[in-house]
């Protein structure tokens, strides 16, 4: 894995104050305080904890570099329709550089485009976009093997034997085929006896996921494993074990380090989490986007960086509690 080049641009002593938006709010082009450059961060649900870890971590280094931040993103659903708006708004305004979560590849390709030919540098987060030649930096977990961790760990638990459900976003969210390419394929590769069923997608509503794992333990009474390829189909599975009376049964092994998550793990209804770190995602994509429109260390971007996850259970809790995302 390669390894990233940190950095963090010298500043004057003059403290700048730094608002960020609210996420959901009614007028998505608002902004507030800072320095001479204006960076957009659209994350892909602001409402997520995963998000808000990144937002918290974004705010912080946007004040260290006396940059103003515009962070806006739709509140309640991760999907290109309402994201958007917002992206559409933040080009509307004078910025210097875009930070994007796309929650679709193709979708928001056009907009990167559009910002590219405005002169708007980009750097994606996260997930990406179907092009990324003319990005600054696309910055990530390691997401493949994430879902090979969680492969073994699930293996592991559930003693090699035994049906799986894969419960993912979307079909076209780039991190969560990434993180089943990883499970499906090492499943396949080395853990036979091990049975997956086709991946469902519950597009990042718990509820759907609930409904989702309902459903399946009506048809596979016996099933082992569930993997929940991001957080919020983990809560969403959570509650559909707790429905059943299947906390402790079925092996539940999460993406994401919601404290929420962090919490069910000790108590026993998650067997294990695959963490990431948003936080160092999000510092790192403002020290890339200050970097690109002063050219301060802009020799230092990395064209791809990818971050390593940590495997969270209750043999290592002591050790790994502190990758809980900041909420």
């Amino acid at each position: 894995m390669r390894s990233t080049k940190m950095f963090i641009a010298a500043l004057g002593a003059t403290a700048l104050v730094l608002t960020g938006c609210a996420s959901g709010a009614s007028d998505p082009a608002e902004s507030d305080g800072g320095g001479d450059i204006t960076v957009a961060f659209i994350p892909g649900i602001a409402s997520d904890p995963f998000f808000r870890a990144m937002e918290i971590a974004a705010k912080d280094e946007a004040e260290k570099l006396g940059i103003t931040l515009i962070w806006q993103g739709a509140s309640d659903q991760y999907s290109p329709q309402t994201q958007l708006p917002f992206v559409d708004a933040a080009l509307a305004q004078d910025i210097d550089a875009l930070v994007l979560v796309p929650t679709d590849a193709d979708a928001l390709q056009p907009s990167v485009t559009k910002a590219e030919s405005m002169g708007i540098p980009v750097i994606t987060v996260d997930t990406t976009v179907s092009d990324q030649s003319t990005l600054v930096s696309h910055i990530t977990g390691d997401n493949k093997d994430g879902g090979e961790r969680a492969a073994a760990e699930m293996n592991e638990q559930i003693g090699g034997k035994g049906t799986v459900l894969v419960i993912s976003a979307s079909p076209t969210n780039t991190t969560g085929t990434q993180r089943v390419a990883g499970f499906e394929e090492t499943m396949k590769a080395e853990y036979s006896g091990i049975e997956l069923l086709p991946v469902q997608f519950a597009y990042s509503q718990p509820s759907e996921a609930t409904t989702i794992l309902n459903t399946t333990l009506l048809e596979h009474p016996d099933l082992a494993g569930v993997f929940a390829v991001d957080g919020t189909s983990c809560t969403g599975a959570i509650a559909a074990l707790n429905n059943s009376n299947k906390v402790g049964e079925v092996s539940l092994i999460c993406y994401d380090a919601y404290s929420s998550q962090v919490a069910e793990l000790e108590e026993g209804s998650v067997s294990a989490l695959i963490a990431q770190d948003p936080a160092q995602e999000a510092r790192l994509a403002l020290q890339y986007a200050y970097a690109k429109i002063t050219g301060e260390g802009e020799d230092q971007i990395e064209k791809s960086v990818v971050i390593e996850n940590v495997v969270m259970n209750r043999q290592n809790l002591a050790e790994t509690r502190k990758y809980t995302y900041a909420e």
